[in-house]
């Protein structure tokens, strides 16, 4: 059942249907199957709700970053193919045939520990081969591609299920980099075509690739952060209809009229320059809310600054500007309120990150509101 926001103190609002939506406007702008990509707690947004939305809106398969997310999945009784996009340990093969959970292979040293336990387990184990095009990070080079392929398929407990690659700078403005991965990757799977070998799945773009270039959308396309409704980067507009499925409420917890010249929370960075009236709210750098000059909230539908050193579990606002604000009032930290709009895209400005690293930030311990 939905929960009730009205017993948090600081929550996430998830719109399911606005999820939901989001999956059918890319499927239908790239006219290609979607993997949704769902570690980091479905970047932030909740893992099993998240999943199970996308399941009953049409994916067949879901990408994890971390074998145990697939685990969680299927003892919630998600049904849909998983894929562990990073390392397993071979300790966990016999968990992932048991659970019917794909593993990604890209390391000539892993063939054998992982054949062992699937000899072990008695059941054969489905495989996807990494190859590196260029991002330097997990997955075998392209000149030793073939060779590694052909060892996996030789490996009887092996079932060959899909070869794929990532892309470094999909979301950048300069495609030529991300079309030399492209076409590396089309030099390898020309490669296996020719020697017979054609695995059920090739797949390469991200959702900024997905987006950028449709020459890489090959079989099915794994997306992230354009399914929660934020762009990959401002190169990169999302196709019309897609929005933020997400915001983070609080509330006040407190209204003092404070004298001039008094410091406010830790370390005194802010003294009120006249009598001020200040407020506290139930977020802090425990939520996710980071330690940094310039935060704002909507309290009314107008902005406020967040003042002073932000402490862990809540901080303070001025509010000034509006003197009908009391305790109880909902804050958005991000998200609507009226007719104004903080995105976390604005706030990863204001922080000089990206917008991934302010969603999938926000803490497991605050309540996730799910709107069906």
């Amino acid at each position: 059942m939905p929960m009730n926001s009205d017993n948090f103190a600081s929550w996430l609002e998830v719109d399911l249907r606005t999820l939901e939506n989001n999956y059918h406007i890319l499927q239908e702008w790239t006219h290609t199957p979607i993997m949704p990509i769902v570690k980091a707690n479905a970047y932030g947004h909740g893992l099993e709700e998240v999943t199970r939305t996308l399941e009953k809106a049409g994916a067949g398969w879901c990408g994890v970053a971390r074998i145990e997310e697939a685990l969680i999945l299927r003892q919630a009784g998600i049904r849909m193919n998983f894929l562990v996009l990073g390392y397993t340990s071979p300790q966990r093969v016999q968990d992932a045939i048991r659970n019917q959970v794909s593993l990604t292979i890209y390391d000539p040293l892993l063939i054998q520990p992982y054949a062992l336990q699937a000899k072990a387990a008695g059941h054969g184990l489905n495989i996807q081969v990494k190859i590196d095009t260029g991002m330097g990070r997990l997955g075998i080079p392209v000149e030793k591609a073939m060779k590694f392929i052909q060892a996996v398929r030789a490996t009887p407990q092996f079932y060959l299920q899909g070869v794929f690659t990532h892309f470094a700078c999909a979301d950048e403005p300069v495609k030529s980099y991300t079309t030399d991965q492209l076409n590396k990757f089309t030099f390898v799977v020309n490669e296996l075509l020719s020697s017979g070998i054609k695995p059920d799945m090739l797949h390469s773009a991200n959702s900024a690739a997905a987006i950028n270039l449709p020459t890489s959308r090959l079989d099915i396309i794994r997306s992230g952060i354009a399914l929660y409704g934020l762009s990959p980067s401002k190169e990169t507009p999302l196709p019309k209809g897609i929005k933020p499925a997400m915001a983070w409420k609080t509330r006040i917890t407190s209204v003092k009229l404070l004298a001039a010249g008094h410091g406010e929370s830790y370390g005194f960075k802010y003294f009120t320059k006249r009598q001020e009236r200040i407020g506290v709210i139930a977020a802090g750098y425990g939520d996710g809310l980071r330690r940094q000059e310039g935060n704002t909230v909507l309290i009314h539908g107008k902005r406020v600054p967040v003042i002073g050193n932000v402490c862990m579990d809540q901080c303070m606002v001025q509010l000034d500007q509006i003197p009908e604000a009391q305790v109880g009032d909902e804050v958005v930290l991000f998200g609507k309120q009226d007719q104004d709009e903080i995105t976390a895209t604005e706030i990863s400005e204001k922080w000089n990150t990206i917008n991934y690293e302010v969603i999938c930030a926000m803490a497991a311990r605050m309540p996730r509101h799910y709107i069906y």
